[in-house]
């Protein structure tokens, strides 16, 4: 069940950064509310998955998938760049993550 929780944590990851680039300085309202609702939806469905992983296992995870999608829809959202030295990023990043799934034993 944790990793259903982190899998949700990472997705209000993504809508929390994207959200804040729309809010436009937190001067439009809904997209505001959006944002404040992925960062706390983000944080709430963390903690529930780190009741049984580790906080640097969960952590790490979240933030780095969360990059990574965040850079994705950013591109196609926001029509932001991937370039190569991204993609060599995304690498390193999904290694890391697996390497994290296999010291944790999972």
């Amino acid at each position: 069940m944790e990793w259903l929780y982190l899998t949700i944590a990472v997705v209000f990851e993504i809508g929390f950064a994207l959200g804040t680039n729309a809010t436009k300085g937190f001067t439009r309202l809904w997209p505001s509310v959006f944002t404040l609702a992925c960062a706390a939806g983000g944080i709430f469905t963390l903690s529930l998955a780190l009741r049984t992983l580790d906080v640097g296992v969960g952590y790490t995870i979240w933030t780095g998938v969360g990059s990574i999608g965040t850079v994705v829809l950013g591109a196609l959202i926001y029509k932001e760049k991937i370039t190569p030295a991204k993609l060599i990023s995304f690498g390193a990043i999904i290694g890391g993550v697996v390497l994290l799934r296999v010291a944790a034993g999972i």
